[in-house]
Parts: C-alpha cells; sequence; structure tokens
C-alpha cells in the first residue's frame, strides 16, 4: 500500500504542476511603487 500511495502522490503531483503550467494567471504583473509614481507624474505632466 505504501508504495502505492506513494506512486500515485508523485503521479497527481507531477499532473498538477502541469496543469498549473497551461493555465496562466490573470492577475496584472506587480508594479514597484517608484514605477507607478513615476507614471504618474508623466500622466499629470500630460495633462498639463
Amino acid at each position: 500500500m505504501n508504495r502505492r500511495k506513494k506512486i500515485f502522490t508523485k503521479l497527481k503531483q507531477k499532473d498538477k504542476r502541469a496543469n498549473a503550467k497551461l493555465h496562466k494567471s490573470n492577475k496584472p504583473a506587480y508594479i514597484s511603487k517608484a514605477d507607478r509614481e513615476k507614471l504618474a507624474q508623466q500622466e499629470a505632466e500630460q495633462e498639463s
């Protein structure tokens, strides 16, 4: 039973990783605080 369980858990982990690579996240890319400030300044200059 233990050997069988180990094999199944390894296979499940492998499938889980492969599935995760297929489905990319919809989360937006991280933008640092300094970059956000620069973008805000550029937008303010364009509006003026």
